[in-house]
């Protein structure tokens, strides 16, 4: 799940050919999937009153040598002991980023040794990490600030107020997967995107906001899916047709800019500038293969390919529960057959992101889907290479789900 060497990150883009080859060297690396690696991203509160803020100032004491610059030290953050990387959002939520491994069970132990240095760093300075994907307690309020996340908000608060929800409230779940062999790329893209729906409705968290009930299951993917279409709607859709490298290709150029990096602190991009009209000389100076990279960065689409697939639309999980749906996206895209048992399942329900935000488990259609996909999941636990007392645990969680999705279709 890296980025090849040798690529040459300083070419000037002066025709969209030109970005466009960039774009279809990196965006899927062929090859037997071999490695998981997950993102995952939590709200901190006071442990006393979680409805208080807490300041900067705070997160950097309680993070040590682990405090990202972004919280104003001025030097390089320590990875944690196993070697997961700590960021800070916008609104002061804490992610590690683990690195991938090539078995889950490796991933597991990584991760929950990580994860437990980083919950006594915390306690011991009084905070703890919350348990949903939006947060329960407090408004978005803005904790770092970058020209990076000026940019963002202002170009975001041009729609409403979304994206600042987003920025600084929200707390999801990612999981990296390996593309794949190139004869299985498109079945496990189309796959990991029609389990979108399916899976948001059986593992939302995020109902409650700021103190009251948002009338949403997962009030973060709503907040992702009113900020802008162009960067965070699905780059496949049950009605694609063609090559997953081409689509992304045509998502990445339409997209607007979101931040246009320079010396001064103000990196607010003109209004509508894609990328493709920068190629094209809408602005002073061409864009690089840097610039297209960075491009990149600040696109949020609910699966993204970054040579590996980046699946993106889970909300956070309280305690141990992020592995369970880790588990499940691992089994459901280990083995060609089980994918297309997903697809042929999830398709019908590939396009209902918003009910499954809204909804959740009590639309009866993805309630179905959901049951369907989580019993093949279970089925396909075993291989996993999980130890037995996680399998166990994960077991349990997945009935309890399945239990839940079919009280939601009867």
């Amino acid at each position: 799940m890296v980025t090849s060497p040798g690529l040459d990150r300083t070419e000037v883009l002066r025709e969209v050919g030109a970005a466009e080859r960039h774009l279809a060297r990196i965006c899927f690396k062929t090859g037997p999937p071999t490695y998981t690696g997950t993102e995952l991203e939590w709200t901190v509160h006071d442990a006393v009153d979680p409805a208080r803020p807490v300041s900067r100032d705070r997160l950097r004491t309680a993070l040590g040598r682990y405090a990202p610059q972004t919280l104003g030290v001025d030097r390089d953050a320590d990875l944690l002991p196993r070697g997961g990387a700590v960021t800070v959002e916008p609104g002061g939520q804490i992610e590690i980023s683990t690195r991938p491994q090539r078995s889950l069970a490796a991933l597991a132990d990584a991760t929950d040794a990580d994860l437990a240095t980083l919950t006594e760093l915390l306690a011991t300075a009084g905070l703890a990490l919350g348990g949903s994907g939006i947060d329960p307690h407090r408004p978005p309020r803005p904790v770092v600030d970058t020209p990076r996340y000026r940019a963002m908000r202002c170009v975001f608060d041009r729609r409403g107020p979304a994206g600042r929800t987003m920025m600084y409230s929200t707390a999801g779940l990612q999981v990296c997967l390996d593309a794949g062999e190139p004869g299985q790329v498109a079945a496990r893209w189309v796959a990991a995107h029609a389990l979108g729906p399916p899976l948001i409705a059986a593992f939302a968290t995020a109902g409650r906001h700021n103190g009251r009930h948002t009338g949403w299951a997962s009030a973060r993917m709503a907040a992702w899916l009113h900020i802008d279409p162009a960067r965070t709607s699905p780059v496949w859709s049950p009605t694609a047709t063609g090559d997953p490298v081409d689509a992304w290709i045509r998502y990445a150029l339409d997209a607007p800019l979101l931040c246009l990096r320079a010396d001064r602190t103000d990196w607010t991009p003109p209004a509508g500038v894609t990328f493709a009209d920068w190629i094209g000389g809408a602005l002073p100076r061409p864009p690089t293969t840097d610039d297209l990279d960075y491009h990149l960065s600040t696109l949020f689409p609910p699966v993204r390919p970054r040579g590996y697939l980046e699946i993106r639309y889970l909300d956070a999980q309280p305690g141990r529960g992020w592995l369970t749906p880790v588990a499940v996206l691992t089994a459901l895209l280990a083995d060609p057959a089980t994918v297309a048992e997903v697809s042929a399942t999830c398709l019908p329900v590939a396009d209902r992101w918003d009910s499954a935000a809204r909804h959740g488990l009590t639309d009866p259609a993805l309630s179905r889907a959901a049951a369907t996909v989580l019993g093949l999941a279970l089925r396909d636990l075993d291989r996993t290479g999980l130890p037995a007392d996680r399998r166990t645990e994960i077991s349990d969680d997945l009935r309890r789900r399945i239990a839940a999705a079919e009280r939601g279709h009867r």
